[in-house]
């Protein structure tokens, strides 16, 4: 493998990873600690993660528990998650946040499968462009007399051999997802 496919490898991978980031983000009505990721606390006037503040537990497939260490933060934590778009009401016991995670309607997931479709759609066009510009550095490198005609050919035919690589990884991804989000 060539240093280009390398670097064409390298970078798709990043967006197979932001692809991965984006799905955990969609709610299926099973509980992912992962949804609270991106929630941030402010705590004493720092904005914190959710993660560092608390421990996160999943007691059942549709409950999400979340037991501040410190037990001040309680009522901090609960307002993030409400004005998060999580679109969960988080209820408060005292001692820990419970967030239950509704079944989606049938409807609802059917917005989720379109959501799932236009991240999927997002990473292709992410890879398309990688292919783009690495293939017009192999030209350039073509032009300047560094490699020769066969080997920009051979360089071509490789990266779109990893385009299509990881454009088969996506749509794996993506079936998989569907078939979670569609299942009830």
């Amino acid at each position: 493998m060539s240093e280009y496919t390398d670097e064409a490898r390298h970078r798709m991978d990043k967006a197979i990873d932001a692809l991965r980031h984006n799905f955990v983000k969609i709610r299926t009505g099973r509980a992912n600690a992962h949804a609270l990721d991106d929630i941030r606390v402010d705590y004493y006037g720092v904005s914190t993660p959710i993660l560092q503040l608390a421990g996160i537990k999943v007691p059942e497939a549709s409950m999400l528990v979340v037991e501040p260490w410190d037990k001040s933060s309680l009522r901090a934590i609960e307002r993030a998650i409400m004005d998060s778009d999580l679109g969960i009401t988080p209820s408060n016991d005292g001692t820990c946040i419970r967030l239950p995670f509704p079944k989606p309607t049938e409807e609802r997931r059917r917005e989720l499968v379109k959501e799932c479709n236009k991240y999927a759609e997002q990473a292709k066009v992410a890879i398309r462009n990688i292919r783009r510009d690495v293939n017009d550095e192999v030209e350039l490198y073509e032009k300047e007399g560094e490699i020769t005609e066969d080997d920009l050919s051979r360089e071509k035919k490789a990266i779109q051999k990893v385009t299509d690589e990881f454009t088969a990884k996506i749509d794996e991804l993506l079936k998989n997802k569907t078939a979670e989000v569609m299942e009830i």
